[in-house]
């Protein structure tokens, strides 16, 4: 019999060049250890994380509660099926629901299958609104939203790069201007069931929905009978300073997807159903194998005790302001080269007049990670306890990389 090779010798590098499939443009760094909101690569090299998964590692690598709360949990029960109850889901759900408002909550692994579970809602809603199955099934999105990589979220997503090679899509999905409650409210008709935007857009580009266009969606879903659904996946779990975006405008949405910095970098995803709509799903009519499982909610659990105890709510409000200031001077002194500084909070996106690509490159060579949104902007996304001189570094890193293209 053949021996099994040996991987011991073969570089990352090697093993991705020929095992792993290239659907990801990744960059030319090998990740090996991280703790707070520093990374070291294969070679020893340290990078101040400001990509965090993008928005994934809210507390930053190897928060000593969190890693205690999951290592603990592992040591006690790791998995049961949702065919029984599980003391840490109820409790996050509790939670949850303590934060959203009344109603109750679905967990499953990721942001794509909490917006998929959303768009499920959404046709169930239609069903009770018309009667009819299959007629009352169209969703208004926003144009440059992103909404997942599964069928119904792609669906929902207008980007060529998005959907290429997969179509015919899911139908039933129209897209207005965000931020143009008129663009929304034209595209209203009898067969609408809800509404579906980010509170912030975040592979689009970091583009937040203004207060007043948020009020207007509110209120045109109650006037209209149509659910307002939420995508918080990426602009929430505390990243503007308050847990969901949503609330900086003062409303209360119908349903909310759930996801990345939720469980501070285990696998969840989380959808909050208001009264309104909890009813409609019934047994058999969705699930998740692994949704809500001890160590997720462990996880996520340790997430949302930091936060408390930390206060990182009012730690993001505080330091962010100073923050983002200075990365607006930045783009005032570099008027040839940055647009616009645009975001909230520990969400921010630096538009650049040309391709992010050189600038995301550069960056990392001056010990900076970032994530790219779009063709031209760059992401900052620090951990939630990240520091004033953290973050001040990270402007004079940027700093340092525009003043030498």
């Amino acid at each position: 019999m053949d021996s099994v090779p040996s991987l011991v010798r073969t570089s990352a590098a090697e093993l991705y060049d020929s095992y792993v499939l290239r659907n990801y443009p990744r960059a030319p760094v090998t990740l090996v250890r991280g703790q707070g909101t520093t990374v070291w690569d294969d070679q020893g090299r340290a990078y101040l994380d400001f990509s965090s998964g993008i928005a994934v590692s809210s507390l930053g690598h190897c928060h000593p509660r969190w890693v205690a709360a999951v290592q603990r949990q592992a040591a006690e029960l790791i998995h049961v099926s949702n065919l029984y109850r599980n003391p840490n889901q109820g409790e996050l759900a509790r939670r949850l629901v303590g934060l959203a408002g009344p109603g109750r909550v679905f967990f499953c692994n990721s942001g794509g299958e909490a917006d998929e579970a959303l768009i499920k809602l959404s046709r169930l809603h239609g069903v009770r609104k018309s009667g009819v199955e299959g007629k009352c099934i169209r969703v208004v999105c926003a144009r440059n939203g992103f909404h997942g990589r599964m069928f119904g979220g792609m669906s929902a997503t207008p980007k060529e790069g998005v959907q290429k090679g997969f179509r015919p899509l899911l139908p039933g999905f129209v897209f207005g201007e965000l931020n143009n409650l008129d663009s929304f409210a034209s595209l209203v008709d009898a067969d609408t069931t809800a509404i579906l935007v980010e509170s912030i857009q975040g592979d689009g580009g970091i583009n937040p929905c203004t207060p007043e266009f948020l009020v207007g969606l509110r209120r045109l879903c109650d006037e209209r009978g149509l659910l307002l659904m939420l995508d918080e996946v990426q602009c929430g779990a505390g990243r503007t300073g308050r847990f969901f975006a949503f609330e900086h405008a003062g409303i209360r949405a119908d349903a909310i997807a759930m996801a990345k910095g939720l469980a501070g970098g285990f696998p969840i995803g989380a959808v909050w159903v208001g009264e309104r709509a909890a009813d409609l799903f019934q047994p058999g009519m969705h699930g998740s194998t692994f949704g809500g499982t001890p160590l997720a909610c462990a996880a996520a659990l340790a997430v949302l005790d930091v936060i408390e105890s930390e206060g990182l709510l009012a730690h993001v409000t505080r330091e962010s302001v100073p923050w983002i200031q200075e990365l607006g001077r930045v783009a005032r002194d570099y008027p040839g080269k940055v647009l616009e500084i645009r975001g909230r909070g520990f969400l921010v996106g630096v538009q650049m007049a040309g391709d992010s690509a050189p600038t995301l490159a550069a960056l990392r060579e001056r010990g900076l990670l970032t994530a790219p949104a779009g063709v031209n902007v760059i992401r900052l996304l620090p951990p939630l306890n990240a520091s004033r001189d953290e973050l001040a570094r990270s402007v004079a890193i940027l700093r340092e990389v525009l003043a030498g293209a």
